[in-house]
């Protein structure tokens, strides 16, 4: 939310000399967070001049300049800038006459951009400064011609400062809402909480209204408006509309400027200005927070009906884009024909032009669901839709409609007539009881009966002691003041953080990381130590990419598909985490990092086959029962945690004397046996295969005879769409199940101080055989003499037959009691061979 000073100044006492710095940290103090300081970025010397005279001239180019003499001075004083009161200007703009009052900026001035301002030679003289548009001094999007003041309705003193005439010179902070502080969206939320936080004084901007027309007046009118609200059947139980107000004003000059301190407002809070009536509208809106609407009172067709969507049915909107309606949206029709998308965007079809001159201004209070979803379906955001959202004061639709009305009157010259209506079936908060001591309690700090009274009333509830407590009533604006616990967090704010100790809590004893935490934070951080580089990506994809990583052979997995997704083709949950980091390693390497080693741990959605899951959302406010809850874990679908990792580019960079080493299988394949040292268990490696890795280059990963995980390279293709290098290495692993290996006690082992015997063996055999098969063969056929065999060379070629492989161990035999024999390692190496021979046929090499 972006805050004029001199708009703030209107409704809260401040400081002549206050800074936008002060403002903010003022601001802090009640719970907002600063963003930004805006305006500044123009300065001055800018005046009022008068074009005396001017000479056009034609150009070789053939564009006609005017070289200007201009007055910005009284007769008798030096300009602004030092120079004579007389300056001479070229402009190239042709909409200006003799005698017009023009704003100029003269040399040493700066412009936004910044663009400095100094006299130069062009077009054959030396121009004195320049004669300014819109555009160029930020107050519009007019760049045809140069301001002229008389159409402004302003007729100033020639030399006067621009800059507070048109209100250049002000400055607005920008601060952070929260979503459950919706009334901070406006100028008048945020006069209030200025209020709370230094005591200066608050006067209500919806006072202008209701004193000058009455609040009856406001409200009631001689001649209804015909306005009726059609949500008899309201969607997820909750109408659509609880309140709408309308008012009529007749006989308007649509084409009439608008005032430019009125422009430089809404340009500081973040608002471009179109034509008066749509600036009035924002303008109110901003000030009051309440979202309203001006339509072509004669464009309309028929009465007004605010209802749900047809199947069907479709809108042009005031950005000329047509759009298909859910029957979840709610309209604002005229003779059955949509004049508007509630609280999003009004229809082209009772836009307001130039030939305007009757107005009819709808102020209304909408359902935030409804309109949250609505404006998420179209990917429509807007100002009204943001501030609908977050919950808007249900009091201050008549108020702003009669704000916008008296601001027609005043700038456009129309008249308000006795016509409007005013629907309201907004319920009254509900009240809210706080017991004894419940703040005090809670906030870990001592408040008092009349702390707690004071604090509650200022932010504009209805305070009543009750018993050994207090019987609270939020007002309207607060939808968030829901319960005690909001109350007391009020309470908190209100008298002041500061004031709150800082005091860490005590931890129980006995208490600390459960086992699955332990090893997330182990495996991290082996991982982080060893050169990777941790990552988080977004856990969207679309449906080919989690059919292709999810898994090892199926063509086709079970999926999660969201219910709302934002982006229709990336609307289901990821079955891997490797498709992030593919995306992450690419845009990496499109900014010019090339050399990566990343990973990421994090949930992966994998449900089961035939299942549906989802369930509608349960009305908050009360701990569902437990068959409630456990209906709704039985609709979450299975999440288990996962860990992956990629490698691209070089392991080793080329150095002197070194040439590059670039990351291969081998390094995806070490990551996997320090996650695995770092866990403590076992991992054991054999040769796999799946959809989205190399043939011949993946391994499975297997904990306790289970496939926990696969590594080797990806598929070149895939990585070639992907714009990374044909090789890139990866590994994933499922996380939860090496964590519940790790949760089971491990026994430590003796050292071993008897001498070890070594011997190789080399084995032939059919090529589609896993070594790690064999190997394991091997280790249980030698018993417990064998400690330990390590594939050490893969040979085919030479004198091994065709479609064989031979696979080399060095094997290491110790006893734990003697020195072994050469012939005792030899027969247990021999047992070895006899197993593998009879589960594979492996033969010796000769």
């Amino acid at each position: 939310m972006r805050v004029p000073l001199s708009w703030l100044a209107e409704y809260v006492d401040l400081a002549s000399d206050i800074t936008p710095e002060q403002v903010q940290a003022d601001l802090v103090k009640v719970g907002f967070e600063e963003e930004d300081i805006h305006g500044g970025d123009i300065s001055g010397p800018i005046v009022v001049g008068e074009v005396l005279e001017f000479t056009p001239e034609e150009q070789n180019n053939g564009k006609t300049i005017r070289w200007c003499q201009v007055r910005v001075a009284p007769d008798g004083q030096l300009a602004a800038d030092g120079g004579d009161a007389i300056h001479g200007i070229v402009c190239g703009a042709s909409n200006f006459f003799v005698g017009d009052k023009v704003v100029v900026t003269l040399p040493g001035a700066v412009l936004p951009g910044p663009f400095p301002i100094a006299a130069r030679k062009t077009y054959g003289h030396v121009s004195d400064g320049m004669m300014a548009s819109a555009k160029e001094l930020g107050l519009g999007e007019g760049h045809d011609g140069i301001i002229r003041l008389s159409e402004m309705g302003l007729d100033p003193e020639v030399g006067t400062d621009a800059l507070e005439l048109l209100g250049l010179s002000e400055a607005a902070v920008e601060i952070n809402v929260t979503p459950d502080r919706g009334y901070a969206f406006s100028i008048r939320g945020v006069a209030r909480e200025y209020s709370h936080s230094t005591g200066a004084a608050f006067r209500d901007p919806a006072t202008a209204v209701i004193t000058s027309r009455g609040v009856t007046e406001v409200k009631k009118f001689g001649k209804e408006f015909p306005v009726s609200v059609d949500d008899t059947a309201p969607i997820r139980g909750r109408v659509g509309c609880n309140v709408f107000a309308t008012r009529i004003v007749r006989g308007i000059d649509a084409t009439a400027p608008t005032p430019s301190w009125m422009v430089s407002r809404l340009k500081l809070a973040g608002i471009r200005s179109i034509s008066l009536p749509v600036d009035i509208s924002n303008y109110v809106m901003i000030e009051t927070g309440q979202p309203n609407h001006a339509y072509d009172l004669d464009k309309l067709s028929g009465d007004i009906v605010v209802r749900r969507a047809a199947p069907g049915e479709k809108i042009i909107t005031l950005d000329e884009a047509e759009r298909t309606l859910d029957v979840e949206d709610l309209l604002i029709t005229s003779g059955g024909k949509p004049v508007g998308l509630a609280g999003v965007m009004g229809g082209a079809n009772t836009e307001i032009s130039d030939e305007t001159t009757n107005v009819l201004i709808e102020a209304a209070n909408f359902d935030p669901v409804s309109i949250a979803r609505s404006a998420r379906r179209h990917k429509l955001s807007s100002e009204a839709s943001k501030r609908f959202e977050r919950g808007v004061d249900p009091e201050i639709a008549a108020v702003a409609a009669g704000r916008v009305a008296q601001l027609l009157v005043e700038f456009a010259g129309g008249q308000i007539v006795d016509e409007g209506s005013y629907f309201n079936n907004f319920a009254a908060p509900v009240a809210i009881e706080l017991p004894a001591g419940f703040v005090s309690n809670l906030i870990g700090l001592e408040y008092t009966d009349a702390q707690i009274e004071s604090s509650l009333t200022e932010i504009g509830c209805e305070v009543v002691m009750a018993g050994s407590g207090f019987t609270v009533t939020p007002p309207t604006w607060r939808p968030d003041l829901t319960d005690k616990w909001t109350l007391a967090e009020e309470v908190a704010r209100i008298v002041g953080y500061h004031l709150i100790p800082a005091q860490l809590p005590v931890a129980p004893p006995g208490r600390g990381y459960t086992v699955a935490q332990e090893v997330r934070r182990r495996v991290s951080n082996t991982l982080a130590a060893t050169g990777h580089t941790e990552v988080l990506s977004y856990p969207f994809f679309d449906e080919e990419t989690n059919n292709l990583f999810g898994s090892a052979t199926q063509n086709s997995v079970p999926q999660v598909r969201l219910a709302n997704a934002l982006d229709a083709t990336q609307g289901w949950m990821r079955t891997s985490l490797l498709p992030g980091l593919i995306g992450t390693a690419a845009r990496n390497r499109s900014r010019g990092l090339t050399d990566l080693a990343l990973f990421e741990t994090g949930l992966v959605f994998l449900p089961e086959a035939g299942k549906i899951y989802g369930q509608d959302i349960v009305a908050g406010g009360v701990r569902p029962a437990p068959e409630v809850e456990a209906a709704l874990y039985a609709g979450i679908p299975p999440q288990p945690r996962y860990i992956s990792g990629l490698y691209v580019g070089d392991a080793l960079t080329k150095q002197v004397g070194q040439k590059a080493v670039s990351y291969s299988w081998q390094d995806a394949l070490t990551a996997v046996q320090q996650i695995a040292l770092g866990a403590g268990v076992q991992i054991t490696v054999r040769q796999g295969s799946h959809k989205a890795f190399h043939p011949g280059r993946t391994a499975e990963l297997l904990l306790d005879g289970k496939v926990v995980g696969y590594a080797g390279e990806l598929l070149p293709s895939i990585a070639e769409e992907a714009h990374l290098p044909r090789t890139v290495a990866a590994f994933e692993l499922n996380l939860d199940a090496v964590s519940a290996a790790a949760g089971v006690p491990h026994t430590a082992v003796d050292v071993k101080t008897m001498p070890a015997a070594t011997q190789d063996l080399s084995l032939v055999v059919d090529e589609s055989v896993p070594a790690a098969d064999v190997r394991a063969a091997v280790i249980e056929g030698a018993g417990e003499l064998l400690e330990s065999a390590t594939l050490v060379d893969v040979y085919q070629g030479t004198g091994i037959p065709e479609g064989q492989r031979s696979l080399t161990f060095a094997l290491r035999f110790r006893a734990v009691d003697r020195t072994l024999t050469a012939a005792e390692a030899t027969e247990s190496k021999e047992a070895g061979v006899a197993l593998a021979a009879s589960r594979f046929g492996a033969t010796l090499r000769e």
